[in-house]
């Protein structure tokens, strides 16, 4: 289910009768066309949206408009607006993506990419309008439209206006070449507008003095000299009155309104103060509200249009209408001065009139600033209906909850059932904690019902406290709950048994059960797919292809993730959600086996479709596998660095932690020779090497091996992995690790024998699963003892020894930087590598700071070396 489109959105404001022309805006208007994007930017008043939309009728482009509020804060909303709203130059524009987006369970950002290509493919050259940005206060829609902006097709152009500077990455735009600003300073009347505003506008005829007076008063916000001028009419001392007009901006406004609202009819008065609480007007809707009027809300608007008092139309028609910002906010002042308690009734007529005609987000936004939470509620509870099949995760819903009593709340079962989720979906567990326990205790007081949205309910519930259990770490009553919600629901519930059974696989992937682990996703996976949402059905690839990483089967992991790319794959476009971690999945099984060519090119494919077509937690996982790429690559500081974005960005969700971030810190300092920061980061885990084993603590633990062997303290450290190779069972991929690190402890300590007798059993149990880093990770001394065990397994070991122990570059060096490295390492000085290349110096020092940066060294011996182990030399 689509959103639905609210077509007054998309109409371009005509152009105002008389309105003042503007050549010197025009012009610089544009004359940015050859440029991505133009900034409108400037305080409420300032004619930001009339001198676009004045523009938009003279610059000889196919335009598209939309008028932004506070609704389009959901990703997804705005971008089916956006769409809509460029379906209004070319119909066939996000055809595609409009046909998808009802399997898609991310945000909308994941339609981008097929978006863009539909603009590219478009003939003609256009401009989309964003009016009022400053409504929009997300991230991740900031995000999406700087995305939107750095792939933008040449064909495009983009304008936004807004009260504030939006969260997009002006400063390259600007130093790029790439943004046309108008600010206030531009925006504002200038003494010659001014006068002629007055005159021919306002009709106002008034020395050139009182002009200037008055346009100094104002300082040329426009609004002010409307307000200014609409207050003037009738006056008797025109001079008098700006003489008098001055003092702070509230004031001067209140003072305004008021004299405008006095020159009224009585009746227009009230219609004008009770309808300030509507963003948007139209005569039904305005009806709701003035039932006691003499005149209807047709006539009113008619009325007020014709009188030209801040009206502004959104439809070709004028069925719907909003004032002008401040002139709203001066009325609404004054209907909270002198009628406060007519507010409540007004929002509450609102919320009816709206619930009336399927408008849910505003009836529940009304019945919120009308405080009659139990309606609200209501709402609230039929909404997430809705959206629990619909959307991942809803802020803007969990806002509208936050907002209700906490009496109010604790007294519905549903709407702390619905709570609860939302607060698991981004990690608040204590605050889903109190919402489980409202929900539970609701259910002692209340007799049980059979009907089948109840046991929904009941269903939704037991699958909250699995999920919660289960991101506790309390794995065994996270399996009471999940086998509960498999008892309870029907067998043809694919999705509820989906989430069950996937939770079920993640608690026994936590103790250690990894054949039954295996067993519960996949059934998870393939309940999914039944439901016909092929998003979650690949979501869990990553967790089988870990369970077969670590029982030693490569190949299997790699088929895993090969299943879940076709089913990509056949889905075609817009790219399904997901689609991202399974190439990052691929290029790091890639790299653990050797094949650094199919390494690289996985990662690649990855990068390039990017979060938008990632799974949430995205960022985390990404930091996570570059830092593992930077710590092959010897870069540990990075990898270090990489590993705090991962922790900080972190949280809680039920997915098993089997390699923690500090442990994975700690290792990166033992091989720093950190040794005291690896042991306080042991001592505040309380490890030891007589310390209580589990699957979950295995990482630490094997942390803890390497820490003992970098100390010396050789007989505890083969105490203690002899404790973790007798409790590994199944998890191959550990017991070679632990043999590998057994071997170069008895290495360490002379005897060669023994230690090849280690490495043959580690070689012997790696060889069929195809494990190439797990060894040459291990460093110089481990090449050396695959050397003297070329005897043992020969094709293999050789194969082994072929491989670069070192990863190639994160970001490889281009043509003309290896040109300039191989100069560098026959001692040629800056100039004489520019003389050799036809290059200047500074051009020069621009090529070997980019070669220092991607190899991470700062010298130009540091260069040479490093280029040589890589081998580029």
């Amino acid at each position: 289910m689509l959103t639905p489109i609210l077509s007054t959105k998309l109409y371009i404001p005509p152009p105002r009768p008389n309105a003042i022309p503007r050549p010197r805006l025009i012009g610089r208007l544009n004359a940015g066309l050859h440029r991505k994007l133009t900034l409108v930017s400037a305080p409420a008043g300032f004619g930001k949206t009339t001198l676009v939309s004045a523009w938009i009728g003279v610059c000889g482009r196919q335009a598209a408009w939309l008028s932004l509020d506070d609704a389009d804060n959901d990703t997804m909303r705005l971008l089916v607006h956006v769409i809509a709203a460029l379906r209004t130059i070319d119909a066939s524009i996000g055809e595609r993506v409009l046909n998808m987006l009802p399997s898609i369970q991310s945000t909308a950002d994941s339609t981008l990419t097929v978006l863009i290509n539909d603009l590219a493919a478009t003939p003609h050259k256009f401009v989309l309008v964003l009016d009022d940005y400053h409504t929009l206060n997300s991230r991740s829609i900031d995000a999406a439209i700087a995305f939107l902006i750095e792939h933008m097709p040449p064909n495009m152009h983009l304008v936004i206006a807004t009260r504030t500077d939006p969260h997009l990455p002006l400063a390259r735009l600007r130093a790029r070449d790439q943004l046309t600003e108008l600010r206030a300073a531009d925006l504002r009347f200038n003494a010659a507008e001014s006068a002629e505003f007055l005159q021919q506008v306002a009709g106002l005829h008034l020395a050139a003095e009182a002009v200037n007076t008055l346009e100094k008063r104002t300082e040329g916000w426009i609004a002010g000299l409307q307000l200014a001028a609409l207050a003037m009419q009738g006056q008797p001392d025109a001079h008098r009155f700006i003489d008098a007009f001055a003092g702070d901006h509230p004031f001067v406004l209140d003072y305004l309104v008021e004299e405008v609202l006095q020159n009224q009819p009585a009746q227009v008065q009230a219609f004008l103060v009770r309808t300030s609480i509507l963003e948007r007007l139209c005569a039904p809707l305005c009806d709701a509200l003035i039932n006691d009027l003499a005149l209807s809300g047709q006539e009113a608007l008619d009325y007020l249009e014709h009188a030209n008092l801040f009206v502004i139309p959104l439809d070709d028609r004028h069925e719907w209408v909003r004032y002008h910002h401040l002139f709203a906010e001066a009325l609404h002042a004054r209907l909270l001065k002198q009628q406060p308690d007519l507010v409540r009734s007004l929002h509450l007529s609102a919320s009816l009139w709206y619930g009336q005609h399927n408008a849910l987000e505003d009836a529940i936004q009304h019945a919120l600033a009308g405080h009659d939470y139990p309606r609200a509620a209501d709402l609230l509870e039929q909404h997430w209906s809705y959206l629990n099949l619909t959307y991942f995760q809803s802020p803007r819903w969990l806002g509208w909850v936050k907002a209700l009593p906490d009496e109010l709340v604790r007294g519905r079962f549903a709407l702390n059932v619905g709570y609860a989720w939302e607060l698991l979906n981004i990690g608040d567990l204590d605050a889903a904690e109190t919402r489980l326990q409202d929900a539970e205790r609701w259910l002692q007081t209340h007799p049980i019902h059979d009907s089948p949205e109840f046991l929904s309910l009941r269903a939704q519930l037991s699958s909250a406290r699995a999920y919660h259990a289960q991101a506790r770490g309390d794995f065994p009553t996270a399996v009471h709950h999940a086998r509960h919600v498999l008892e309870i629901v029907a067998d043809t519930d694919d999705f509820t048994r989906a989430g069950a059974a996937s939770v079920l696989g993640l608690s026994y992937w936590a103790t250690g059960d990894l054949e039954g682990a295996y067993q519960f996703i996949a059934e998870g996976m393939a309940n999914f797919h039944r439901a016909g949402n092929p998003s979650f059905g690949i979501s869990p690839t990553f967790a089988l292809a870990d369970i077969r990483h670590t029982q030693g089967r490569l190949h299997d992991a790699l088929g895993a993730y090969e299943r879940s790319l076709q089913i990509v794959r056949d889905h075609g476009e817009p790219v399904l959600q997901g689609a991202t971690d399974l190439y990052l999945g691929m290029s790091l099984l890639y790299d653990e086996m050797g094949d650094g060519e199919n390494a690289r090119l996985y990662r690649q494919r990855g990068e390039t479709l990017g979060e938008q077509a990632a799974f949430p937690g995205w960022k985390i996982r990404h930091a996570l596998a570059q830092a593992q790429l930077q710590a092959g690559a010897g870069h540990f500081d990075a990898a270090l660095s990489l590993l705090d974005t991962a922790e900080r960005l972190h949280y809680s969700s039920p997915l098993p932690d089997m390699r923690p971030i500090r442990a994975q810190r700690a290792r990166l300092w033992i091989k720093q020779g950190k040794l005291q920061h690896a042991l306080t980061w042991a001592d505040e885990r309380g490890l030891t090497s007589d310390g209580e084993l589990s699957y979950l603590s295995e990482y630490e633990y094997i942390t803890l091996v390497r820490l003992l062997i970098a100390l010396e303290q050789h007989d505890d450290a083969l105490r203690l992995s002899d404790r973790l190779l007798a409790a590994a069972h199944d998890r191959i991929a550990s017991i070679i690790e632990l043999l590998n690190l057994q071997a170069l402890v008895h290495h360490a300590r002379g005897d060669t024998a023994a230690a090849l007798v280690l490495l043959e059993r580690a070689l012997s149990l790696a060889a069929d699963g195809g494990f190439y880093r797990i060894f040459l990770d291990e460093g110089a001394t481990m090449r050396n003892l695959l050397v003297m065990a070329r005897g043992i397994m020969p094709e293999y070991v050789d194969r082994l020894l072929a491989t670069p122990s070192v990863q190639p570059l994160i970001d490889p060096l281009s043509p003309r930087e290896l040109d300039v490295l191989r100069l560098i390492a026959d001692g040629l000085s800056n100039q004489a590598i520019g003389d050799r290349l036809f290059l200047a110096l500074s051009t020069v020092k621009g090529y070997v700071a980019n070669i220092f940066g991607k190899l991470h060294v700062e010298r130009r011996t540091e260069a040479v070396a490093r280029a040589r182990e890589l081998g580029l030399l």
